[in-house]
């Protein structure tokens, strides 16, 4: 029988919510046997733009000198929180948000110049029309 530390999805449409958990490989995500709650992961950010991780590391190290082995996700966050080395898949996300981070003030950057190039050449396509001419 092995077993995996892994995420058991809980919450409602469009509110996930993880327990991570320790149960049989195989099982599915909902209906599995559970054999103990470690800790929990609420995706969602909180007001301050938090992520909340809470994980009871006694319990990790006791199911782990079992030989519970930790899924990818988990492990990713594991690394994060500092228990397990970073994981390479952690570098590279980073990687590619600095450099979606970078490129997106100058798209907007260049959106800004279109619109103002844009509003210069109608004004000076449309005639002024004097408030005189137009009372008469």
């Amino acid at each position: 029988m092995a077993l995996a530390i892994r995420f058991a999805l809980f919450g409602c449409t469009n509110r996930p919510f993880f327990h991570i958990v320790v149960m049989e490989k195989r099982r599915a995500q909902r209906s599995g046997k559970i054999k103990e709650m470690i800790g929990s992961y609420d995706p969602m950010p909180n007001q301050d733009n938090q992520k909340l991780v809470a994980v009871d590391f006694q319990k990790l190290q006791k199911w782990l000198g079992f030989g519970a082995v930790p899924t990818k996700h988990v492990a990713e966050l594991l690394g994060l929180g500092g228990f397990y080395p970073i994981h390479p898949m952690s570098y590279i996300k980073a990687k590619r948000k600095r450099k979606l981070m970078e490129k997106q003030p100058a798209d907007m950057q260049a959106k800004e110049e279109a619109q103002e190039t844009e509003a210069i050449q109608v004004n000076e396509d449309t005639q002024p029309v004097s408030t005189e001419d137009a009372s008469q």
